[in-house]
């Protein structure tokens, strides 16, 4: 798993707080009078005292404050929506800025007993989360999977499909629906993919390909998919759907009554995709269906493609 977000930078004076998350470790500073120290220091804020010693902690503790984030604090985290952004109180009385990871935004309450999550998804570093104390959160994220399993849908493949004919114009328009589908699948868009994408299209500008320059001078502070690719990333995801068309010779792709590229994908996000039959017609040819495709950013409400896909039932 490919890591684009903001990582600490240990300092002498911090590395041994991240040597010991990458023992799966919470470590915390103490003075020689008994203070519990965080963030680390070179002198006790209490009693200035410079005498100070590592200690193992448990690292549990009480929810302090927390907030929902419903817009991304970067564009990098648009993937993690809501942020559950959190203080936590370490039985010492230190407090931690923390995320909260396992738990529901509506499960959350202040002063509900916390324990630590070893994030190793980052690779050169390991984060500091917490879970509630009675959650089924593992302790250690590691690498080769999410910080919440993300499954996709079941696509009911167990129940057969309710059968539409397309030379039966009524039961066609029984279709169409103002209510979106379940969510497909889910996809990472890596730098990778971005970069042989450009390739490919011969698109290789910066704000796509340049990381370095992007984090820079870049609106979005990362580079961005090229919104070609997100929308060329549709057949990858797989939308659940309870009907199948029959009675049909060919299906023309006649293309996009609307295509709009309505938010950025940052390098690193996950997108899914929903759908919505938008309207039947009876044409001189067969069936037309435009079936409107929108495709999410994990945890965004703003589609970032949009779709009305012309399909001609002959």
């Amino acid at each position: 798993m490919s890591w684009n977000k903001p990582l600490p930078q240990p300092t002498p004076i911090s590395a041994p707080f991240w040597d010991g998350l990458k023992a799966h470790e919470v470590r915390l500073q103490q003075c020689e009078h008994g203070h519990w120290l965080f963030f680390p220091r070179m002198h006790c804020p209490t009693c200035g005292s410079r005498q100070l010693t590592w200690k193992t902690v448990s690292g549990e503790g009480t929810l302090y404050t927390f907030t929902v984030a419903r817009v991304p604090t970067l564009p990098e985290f648009s993937d993690e929506m809501p942020q559950l952004l959190a203080v936590v109180e370490l039985q010492q009385g230190v407090h931690i800025n923390t995320t909260m990871v396992g738990v529901q935004p509506e499960d959350l309450r202040v002063g509900q007993r916390v324990r630590p999550v070893f994030d190793e998804r980052p690779g050169s570093v390991t984060l500091l989360r917490f879970t509630p104390a009675e959650s089924a959160q593992a302790s250690v994220i590691t690498g080769d999977k999410p910080a919440e399993a993300q499954a996709a849908p079941a696509v009911a493949d167990e129940a057969p499909k309710r059968q539409v004919s397309c030379k039966d114009i009524e039961a066609m328009r029984s279709l169409v629906s103002e209510q979106f589908s379940d969510w497909s699948n889910q996809i990472e868009v890596t730098q990778e993919l971005i970069n042989q994408f450009a390739e490919l299209s011969g698109d290789n500008y910066w704000i796509h390909t340049d990381p370095v320059k992007a984090r820079a001078e870049s609106p979005f502070g990362t580079t961005i998919a090229h919104g070609m690719l997100v929308q060329s990333l549709v057949n990858r995801l797989k939308m659940p759907m309870d009907f199948e068309v029959t009675g049909f010779n060919n299906i023309v792709n006649y293309g996009s009554d609307r295509l709009r590229f309505a938010t950025p994908v940052p390098a690193g996000c996950r997108i899914h995709a929903r759908y919505r039959i938008k309207s039947v017609e009876q044409v001189k040819s067969g069936v037309q269906v435009i079936m409107e495709i929108n495709i999410h950013g994990v945890g965004q409400d703003r589609p970032s493609v949009i779709n009305d896909l012309v399909m001609l039932y002959m």
